[in-house]
């Protein structure tokens, strides 16, 4: 479980990754460890933009979206690593798989974003995300991005 500590607040995010509202999906980072893993979350609301359409009624945050927050905290866990010059870089998205949705995410929720077992090759990096709330299992997923010059986009 993690703790409550302060890891990354949300200005520190947002001096790592290029995300902004509406589509900035980590409001904090509580553990950090080099080597092993990180763990975030996401706080859902009711004010998410994405509400208005999925479901009226009945609101659900996409899941789609959940894979995106899992992504963004995998970012966050490259981007603070020392040993990489991240000056002029952005982490994209290569490859999604494995992926499972086992529980609906509803406004009220905290959002836990656990990403793992991360594999480097050159600028390609894989690694492995779960997303749980309140300790039960909301998705997992298979992910790979690479860390890439934005000048090359």
């Amino acid at each position: 479980m993690a703790s409550n500590t302060t890891v990354l607040d949300i200005r520190q995010i947002m001096n790592l990754i290029p995300h902004r509202y509406p589509f900035l999906l980590v409001d904090r980072v509580v553990e950090f460890e080099a080597g092993s893993h990180i763990v975030a979350y996401k706080n859902v609301t009711f004010n998410e933009p994405f509400f208005q359409g999925h479901f009226p009624g009945l609101p659900v945050m996409p899941g789609v979206l959940m894979i995106e927050a899992l992504a963004q905290t995998g970012g966050l866990y490259v981007m603070q690593d020392p040993s990489i010059d991240i000056v002029g870089k952005v982490f994209m998205f290569t490859g999604i798989n494995k992926v499972k949705f086992r529980r609906p995410v509803m406004p009220g929720d905290r959002l836990t974003l656990r990403m793992s077992d991360f594999v480097r090759k050159m600028s390609l990096w894989k690694m492995q995300g779960v997303a749980e709330v309140d300790g039960e299992l909301a998705c997992v997923a298979e992910l790979s991005a690479a860390l890439v010059d934005k000048e090359n986009l």
